[in-house]
């Protein structure tokens, strides 16, 4: 009994049965004791970061923006946690929380990643040129769209495509073509004939692209032909993605300054206009080319301009037509193409000086007013150029008239009932009556000098740093005397850069429009266009080695053209 007395004293003295609820009971933990350390080391982090979008992870690695880690931490709800993959690629540390918190307000889990919606992004980059975002809010529907509205209505206007080939082996080369011109159209880009844009480029398909007009749209769409090595549309692709394949690609409006890229290195400017049709009484083909493969292969950057206006804005009856051909760069030919006609046009404005014209049949005054004008407007310092402009008007009784003004080597000729009147007078040093001026000057050229400050040209637009050095250089033209027209004689005027007449005579080119009448006599289409390719051709053909630029007026037909046109 002593014994069992000492064995219980020692029990309730030591109380074993504590080793007992430790081994095999745990504490009850609070869901609000787990929560709180959970949340406030993920969450908290998250509040303290200058209010950016903290970034969460899906399983797969993918990083993305989410904004629910920003709401304070609820005090209730915590009904899942799962524990992402060490591996995960996006993963700062070894092992990451991502909690489930129910929102009863919205129906979105932070564990559920919130992604952005790319798509809508997608949808508005539409081939490198979004669309705009005012007529993707405005118009519902195509539809729905106002009559009028929108950049592609041109209502009783027409829509003129120009393409200028600004870099690589055929840079300088440039068409254009009017949306209703069927007849030239679908408009073709490739390296073989009988491609629209011919393309001296060994990485351009045969046919590489291909441009139309949608009139359903009313607007020029691009389309990839299936072409080897792809096109681009502002740098972006438009040829069919599976590269093995030779489909077509989708067809993809065009914009006025848009940039086309075919193979690595030829580029083309769009430059999208609209033009009103006018009744010309008289036929008009215009056309140029750099003949930049004429030299061997050598790219030749093109420094001519040719123009028209028809008629010259506000002035009915008048109209002008001019060629430009610039040395030591082609802007000096840009800005006298420019201003030459609108200097013709300011001074015709007034009423006075305009019946004085068609009264005295005589436009000297207007012409050399015009040139005066136009040579004291430019700033070209370095480069100049020759200019040639032949007025053309029309009295009471529609007679027509034309006169011719130049200064350097452009030249124009006339063919009037049968006999040939050259419009031009040619100012290279060499010529006679060029030198016979400068004699006139009082400091004549020596024998065999045929070049003065290394320029050929003694008359030129611009240039005026040779001019202020040397005073036998001048900007005044010659002026032709006045051409009566008799349209019933097959009359016809060229005028052409010294690219034309390297190659070809005053004789030949009459023989190569004779022709080329006989050829086309029955056709359909402007016979003065193709004319002005027959000539151009031929030039292509004798291997001129200069820029060439031709506009070939048929007085026996008429047309219907743009008021104006300027190329390239």
């Amino acid at each position: 009994m002593l014994i069992l007395l000492i064995i219980a004293i020692l029990v309730f003295a030591f109380r074993p049965w504590r080793f007992f609820s430790y081994t095999y009971c745990s504490r009850t933990i609070k869901i609000g004791e787990l929560k709180r350390p959970l949340v406030s080391n993920d969450v908290d982090v998250a509040l303290n970061q200058s209010n950016n979008l903290t970034r969460n992870y899906d399983l797969d690695g993918q990083c993305h923006r989410t904004e629910a880690l920003l709401r304070p931490p609820r005090s209730q709800g915590l009904v899942h946690k799962q524990r992402l993959s060490a591996a995960s690629p996006c993963s700062a540390q070894g092992d990451s929380v991502v909690l489930d918190v129910s929102d009863p307000l919205e129906d979105i889990l932070i564990g559920e990643t919130v992604k952005r919606p790319f798509g809508h992004l997608v949808e508005l980059q539409k081939h490198g040129r979004p669309e705009k975002q005012s007529q993707n809010l405005s118009f519902g529907a195509e539809n729905d769209r106002p009559q009028g509205s929108g950049p592609n209505t041109f209502g009783d206007q027409r829509s003129c495509l120009s393409l200028e080939v600004v870099s690589g082996p055929s840079s300088g080369l440039h068409c254009s073509v009017l949306s209703t011109s069927t007849a030239r159209l679908p408009l073709t880009l490739g390296r073989v004939p009988p491609c629209n844009l011919l393309l001296k480029d060994l990485e351009v398909s045969g046919k590489h692209a291909m441009i139309n007009w949608n009139s359903n749209k009313l607007r020029w769409e691009l389309v990839d032909m299936g072409s080897l090595n792809g096109t681009l549309l502002n740098s972006h692709p438009i040829n069919y993605s599976n590269s093995g394949s030779r489909q077509w690609g989708n067809p993809v409006e065009l914009a006025s300054g848009d940039t086309i890229t075919v193979g690595t290195t030829s580029n083309i400017y769009v430059h999208i206009s609209s033009q009103n049709d006018h009744l010309v009484p008289f036929g008009v083909g215009m056309t140029s080319d750099p003949m930049s493969l004429r030299r061997g292969g050598k790219k030749f950057p093109m420094e001519d301009v040719c123009y028209y206006q028809w008629p010259l804005p506000g002035i009915d009856q008048f109209g002008v037509f001019g060629i430009c051909d610039g040395h030591g760069g082609v802007e000096a030919a840009k800005s006298a193409s420019k201003i030459l006609p609108e200097m013709v046009a300011t001074i015709l404005s007034d009423s006075v000086k305009r019946e004085r014209v068609v009264s005295q049949q005589d436009g000297s005054d207007v012409l050399r007013d015009a040139f005066s004008q136009t040579e004291a407007r430019m700033s070209n310092y370095y480069e100049g150029c020759t200019a040639t402009l032949l007025l053309v008007w029309a009295d009471a009784d529609e007679n027509l008239f034309a006169q011719c003004a130049n200064v350097g080597d452009s030249a124009c000729f006339m063919n009037v009932e049968g006999k040939q009147i050259k419009m031009t007078e040619d100012h290279k040093i060499a010529s006679c009556s060029e030198r016979l001026r400068i004699e006139g000057i009082g400091i004549p050229l020596k024998d065999g000098e045929t070049r003065l400050c290394g320029l050929n040209l003694a008359r030129m637009l611009g240039d005026k740093f040779v001019k202020q050095q040397d005073s036998r250089f001048s900007s005044e033209p010659y002026i032709s005397q006045v051409v009566r027209i008799n349209k019933t004689s097959g009359a016809f005027a060229l005028l052409a850069s010294d690219g034309l007449w390297d190659v070809i005579s005053f004789k030949k080119a009459i023989q190569l429009v004779v022709q080329a009448r006989e050829r086309y006599s029955t056709g359909k289409g402007n016979l003065a266009e193709k004319i002005a390719d027959v000539l151009l051709n031929e030039a292509r053909s004798l291997r001129t080695k200069d820029n060439t630029s031709l506009i070939f007026l048929d007085f026996e037909s008429t047309s219907t053209v743009p008021s104006c046109k300027v190329l390239p």
